[in-house]
């Protein structure tokens, strides 16, 4: 259930787009939240998170590498209103490192807007989708095959994990999520990265949580739009 944000404030009045497109329908956050009302203290935002004016737009035209790298990125570094993570990248997983690598250097992430929160049975940020929908991809790009899947066990996606979001084998496309606490998910998504700097920056977004649209008016939910705004400044692979 959801619950009622009670600071008078409306959709227009948070910034930030509503959009979803994670993982698959296979794997949805819990929808068992507390119907009791939130007090009217609950911030809607964090003191070192600079002011965004990111907005949804359509995504650049980036050309698909043809190739996989000879010589692979060992790092992301991702650049947001909020602070930096960096991500040690995978190198099991090429042809991800390759196309997400070549995205980042041509400056397709930048300006763009973190588009979904869930923090009730997955503990996910999701990333990497200009449009900031949940359905956008690079123009004209074939998804690309899956690869460095983990095991079908507990908690295989563990707290720190960078991994694909798709919606079906083979579909990757720009979009990815940030795993801020152990989660559970179908091994269905490769796993492309490890955070190694800013897990508790994206822990202290999710504190603050998540909205949906009733109306006019926001709600808090396990699953939406991240009421704390984050702008993907730059990315850059290296």
């Amino acid at each position: 259930m959801l619950k009622k944000i009670l600071i008078g404030v409306s959709i227009a009045a948070i910034a930030g787009v509503f959009g979803y497109g994670i993982l698959n329908s296979n794997d949805k956050a819990s929808e068992s939240a507390s119907a009791e009302t939130s007090p009217s203290s609950a911030p809607t935002s964090l003191a070192e998170c600079e002011k965004s004016t990111a907005v949804s737009h359509t995504p650049m035209t980036v050309s698909q590498p043809k190739n996989v790298l000879s010589v692979l990125p060992k790092t992301m570094t991702l650049e947001t209103n909020c602070g930096e993570i960096e991500i040690e990248l995978n190198q099991n997983a090429p042809i991800t490192l390759t196309n997400l690598s070549t995205l980042a250097n041509a400056n397709y992430f930048n300006a763009s807007l973190c588009h979904r929160l869930t923090t009730e049975g997955l503990f996910v940020l999701q990333c990497g989708d200009p449009t900031a929908t949940g359905g956008g991809s690079p123009t004209g790009w074939s998804g690309y095959q899956d690869e460095n899947l983990p095991d079908s066990i507990n908690n295989n996606y563990p707290a720190g994990t960078v991994a694909m979001a798709n919606s079906g084998p083979g579909t990757n496309g720009s979009q990815f999520f940030l795993v801020f606490k152990d989660t559970t998910l179908g091994a269905n998504y490769t796993i492309w990265g490890r955070i190694t700097e800013g897990l508790e920056l994206i822990n202290r977004i999710a504190e603050v949580g998540a909205y949906q649209a009733q109306g006019d008016q926001a709600v808090y939910s396990g699953d939406g739009t991240p009421l704390q705004t984050v702008e993907i400044i730059s990315a850059r692979a290296q």
